[in-house]
């Protein structure tokens, strides 16, 4: 599959690899600017702020459900997948949203979460009342709670098993997460049929990619754990060609809350592709564990671990997002030393892992932001950023489950942060008052008049990125260094569009998780005589000795982003 070819849609020129370069941005609808006065965010207060966004260096914004929903779990329980709940805006706002993003060269990515529906829904509705009916095979029924006994719960603090019974129908329904979210049946072709329509329907609006909410649990089986089934796997193949017969250069993004070996087959093959894009959940506790226990071992066993992917494909690397930040993926011994570093609040805790935002996790140690967002602009894929992280906003542990990281975006140091001018008592979310993280002084407005702010900060992190392909499309192989809490690894590049030309690109990239200053030798054995010189400032550095050794100093929780002039001998 080529991926030179440009594709034209209005106010917008891309080629089909656009993804891989991308710089995303997770927005709550809800959370963002409210701007009519009703205490809610909506879209046109989005569109108001994508100026701010493009100077920022987003490439692509991906906007949680904003579908008419009762909200019981933050939009992912929707009620009518055309809809836009009214709070939020109409069908109008939201193309503007779009042509506007377009005409300044950003992509729209939004979340859909077609594995269940709200219990609200008509479809859910229909399929109680009348078991006969066309709805009726609209979800996963079963005269007991038996049934399926090898799929695991998901939601333990909140779900005692996956099936709830339903008083009208005199039957159980299944749900993988909340009880007011039933399952569709995947295997009834109608609903397969009525989700492609679906997806359809936001593309024609202009949507350039779509995130599959929950993906591996579409379909189940007897004997199966409802993880990734065969049949999921059909039903991604197929919706994949869809998309790149009718809509080509639009992406699809997986949602899969699993190991790498598991999450790559959501990629398929370059023969039999599905997701372009898919997160990697593994590394992003890892890059926390090793900011406590100084040890990068874990982190540096994670990102060596090769796993086959197509051509096509591209992970989607974050910190954190409107999750909470999981730890399913870790050991029991892990996950307690998580708990007692980031979490030794109950309230901090929900479901399997830790319901904080990043600064609050950090402690707001301005040190460990810088290099957490240094590393993750730096590791093979696409980062994702979650709103308000790039001015270091607080969270509210005291509101009820993970809205404690969904408060109102703090723009000002006016009345309600300048999100809103609605009464106080009208927003849908308190703003953020505590001590450090204060709205008064953590704003964007206070960020920006400081040229050496966290938003100046990364906003440069982010161009310097920009500029260097080898962090978007470039290999990566980890190195092994002297040190156990230094993380070493070479982004590499031998494609076109480089500062250099014709000549490959490689960026040597170096982090400190030590809680004191280090010396570290840096085995670059293949580029003896090389002289690194710094991305940021041009500085030149030592070179690399006659033995393919590189000596650096590091200061406290410090990184390098080191440029490897190409040398003769450059083979790793």
């Amino acid at each position: 599959m080529s991926f030179t070819a440009p594709i034209t849609l209005p106010g917008l020129t891309l080629d089909l690899a656009w993804y891989k370069r991308a710089v995303f941005y997770e927005v709550m609808v809800r959370s963002y600017v409210d701007s009519n006065g009703d205490g809610a965010g909506d879209l046109s207060g989005l569109t108001s702020k994508l100026d701010y966004l493009q100077w920022l260096g987003v490439d692509g914004l991906w906007l949680p459900p904003f579908f008419a929903s009762p909200l019981r779990d933050g939009g992912y329980d929707v009620s009518d997948y055309q809809t836009i709940l009214p709070e939020f805006g109409t069908l109008d706002e939201f193309r503007d949203l779009v042509t506007k993003a377009h005409e300044r060269n950003m992509r729209i990515v939004i979340d859909l979460p077609i594995n269940h529906t709200s219990d609200a829904h008509e479809w859910f509705q229909q399929s109680r009342s009348d078991p006969e009916g066309p709805y009726g095979d609209y979800y996963v029924w079963s005269d007991t709670d038996e049934k399926y006994p090898d799929i695991r719960v998901i939601f333990v603090d909140s779900e005692d098993s996956n099936w709830t019974f339903d008083s009208e129908r005199r039957q159980f329904f299944f749900h993988r997460f909340f009880s007011h979210q039933p399952d569709l049946n995947f295997d009834n072709p109608a609903v397969v049929a009525a989700t492609f329509d679906i997806i359809r329907f936001w593309l024609d609006l202009g949507v350039d990619g779509i995130r599959l909410d929950a993906i591996p649990y579409l379909f189940e089986s007897d004997g199966g754990t409802g993880e990734g089934e065969p049949a999921t796997h059909e039903y991604v193949r197929r919706l994949r060609e869809m998309v790149d017969r009718d809509y080509p250069g639009r992406i699809l993004i997986a949602e899969a809350n699993q190991w790498p070996n598991e999450v790559v087959e959501f990629f398929g093959t370059d023969e039999a592709p599905e997701c372009h894009m898919a997160f990697d959940f593994p590394a992003m506790p890892r890059i926390f564990y090793a900011l406590r226990s100084q040890s990068a071992t874990e982190l540096v066993r994670v990102l060596s671990e090769h796993t086959h992917k197509p051509s096509f494909a591209s992970w989607g690397v974050f910190l954190r997002n409107h999750d909470e930040l999981t730890l399913e993926m870790v050991s029991e011994e892990y996950r307690q030393a998580m708990y007692g570093w980031y979490a030794y609040d109950p309230r901090m805790r929900v479901n399997v892992g830790i319901r904080r935002r990043l600064a609050p996790l950090l402690d707001n140690s301005r040190a460990e932001l810088e290099l957490v967002h240094a590393l993750l602009f730096s590791l093979q894929g696409s980062p994702f950023l979650y709103y308000g992280d790039e001015i270091g906003m607080g969270d509210n542990i005291w509101l009820p489950d993970r809205d404690a990281s969904r408060t109102p975006m703090q723009w000002t140091p006016d009345r309600n942060a300048g999100f809103s001018t609605a009464d106080p008592g009208k927003l849908f979310l308190p703003i953020v008052q505590s001590l450090v993280y204060n709205y008064s002084h953590t704003n964007v407005e206070a960020q920006l008049a400081q040229s050496r702010s966290l938003l100046h900060w990364v906003r440069n992190v982010i161009h310097v990125r920009k500029a260097h392909p080898a962090f978007g499309l470039g290999s990566l192989t980890v190195l092994r260094t002297s040190h156990e809490s230094v993380l070493a690894f070479v982004r590499d590049y031998g494609g076109s569009g480089t500062p250099f030309g014709d000549q490959p690109e490689r960026v040597l990239c170096v982090f400190s998780f030590a809680h004191n200053p280090v010396a570290v030798d840096i085995d670059l054995a293949g580029f003896e005589g090389a002289a690194p010189y710094d991305l940021f400032g041009g500085a030149p550095f030592p070179t690399v000795r006659d033995d393919g050794v590189l000596t650096l100093t590091l200061a406290t929780q410090n990184f390098y982003w080191l440029h490897l002039a190409a040398q003769a001998s450059t083979e790793l």
